[in-house]
Formats: structure tokens, C-alpha cells, sequence
């Protein structure tokens, strides 16, 4: 069987860390002060979690209950603060970081609602919410548009893709480490490179059109792209 809790907390911590490094990355952008980007980071790396532990009903959410789960975030607004004069130009850096926590919060959101006794599909709804939800409370405290209702970008396909395949492998018995890994990987391939060659998936009626144009939008991608 799978060593669920050793595998899992180290996944999670992983987790924790890229989104909280999103986050104080997004702070230093919208030129946040120091403790805005404490709380910021703290709020796109725990927020999921907190959601997923709430709707499970696991008891009061582990980001309460582990001083660890601290430690990221904290360590995340540091980095930041003395590495952002140095790496500003790459604004291409807070998506790197956001797709390797959604890589992480994909699997470790699902792995817990399979344990927990939830049936397969309702472990994966719980995956992709575990995986988004942060960065939508990041979003939207920063006064961005959320990148899960962003039509020019994916986010919410490949938490879908992670999730469901964290679920198929459980479900045949076969989950590991190494297929944790080999999970994470695809996720961050599959949102990065949606992100850098500006897929979208179609508008929510057939025969919409973009503001701005096909041609504009396809330049919105490129430009998005490069950044």
C-alpha cells in the first residue's frame, strides 16, 4: 500500500512553498508591503488546503493544527524580498511557481478524499478545488482575474488531468512515489505549455468571439507568453 501520510505531508509542504513563492511574487508586483506579502502567500498556499480539510470534515484544517505549514510561507515573502530586485524582468517566474503548486495540490487534494472514503469522482472534484482554490483567493485579493476564469489562459484542465489520473492509478493499486512524481510532471508540462503557446479552451457559447478579435487575442497569448 502506498505510504499515504509520509508521501503526502512532504507533497503538501512542496506544494505549500511554490504557491506561497506565487504569491509574495504577485505582492512584490502589485508592490505590496511586507506583511501584505506574508499574507498574501499565506492565503494562496493554505487556502486550498483549508477547503479541502473543511469539506472532508478531517477536523480543524492542518494548516491550524501544524505550526510546519507556517514555515513556507514565511520562508516563500523572504526569498522574494531579497531576490525580486534581481528577477522582476521574469514576471514568467509566478506562473512557473503556480503551475508546480497546482502539479502538487492536484494530487495531494485527491489522495486525501480517497482516503477519507470518498468515491473517485468526488475525490477529484475535491482535487481540482484543492488545486485552484488558492490561487482564486489570490487573484481576487490582489485584484486580478483569476486565472481559472481567465479566457486566455488553462488552469483548471490540467489540476482535472493530475486529479484524474491520481484517482485512476489508486484505483488500480498502483500509486507510488515515483508515480506521484511522474503525475506532477505532467500537470506543470501540460499548464506551462498551455500557458507559453496561449491554448484556450471555447467561450461559453458556440460562435462568441473574443474581445478584441481572433487576431487580437492570439497576440494577447504571444505576448503572454513571452513575459
Amino acid at each position: 500500500m502506498f505510504p499515504f501520510d509520509a508521501v503526502l505531508v512532504w507533497l503538501d509542504l512542496a506544494g505549500v512553498f511554490f504557491f506561497a513563492v506565487s504569491g509574495s511574487l504577485l505582492a512584490a508586483r502589485k508592490q505590496f508591503d511586507f506583511i501584505g506579502s506574508i499574507l498574501l502567500a499565506c492565503m494562496v498556499s493554505l487556502g486550498g488546503g483549508v477547503i479541502r480539510d473543511i469539506i472532508i470534515g478531517a477536523g480543524p484544517p492542518v494548516a491550524f493544527t501544524n505550526p510546519v505549514y507556517l514555515i513556507p510561507p514565511l520562508l516563500a515573502a523572504v526569498l522574494v524580498y531579497f531576490l525580486f530586485s534581481n528577477v522582476q524582468r521574469y514576471t514568467s517566474l509566478l506562473t512557473l511557481f503556480d503551475a508546480g503548486g497546482l502539479a502538487l495540490f492536484c494530487i495531494t487534494g485527491t489522495l486525501k478524499a480517497l482516503t477519507a472514503g470518498m468515491n473517485p469522482v468526488a475525490a477529484i472534484l475535491l482535487g481540482v478545488t484543492t488545486a485552484v482554490g488558492g490561487g482564486l483567493l489570490r487573484d481576487i485579493t490582489a485584484n486580478e482575474v483569476p486565472g481559472l476564469f481567465d479566457a486566455r489562459d488553462i488552469y483548471a484542465l490540467p489540476a482535472l488531468t493530475g486529479a484524474g489520473l491520481t484517482a485512476l492509478l489508486w484505483q488500480l493499486g498502483i500509486f507510488s512515489g515515483l508515480a506521484a512524481g511522474l503525475v506532477a510532471a505532467v500537470v506543470f508540462a501540460f499548464r506551462v505549455t498551455a500557458w507559453r503557446r496561449g491554448w484556450r479552451v471555447p467561450l461559453a457559447v458556440r460562435g462568441w468571439h473574443r474581445a478584441g478579435g481572433v487576431s487580437g487575442a492570439a497576440a494577447g497569448g504571444e505576448s503572454r507568453g513571452r513575459d
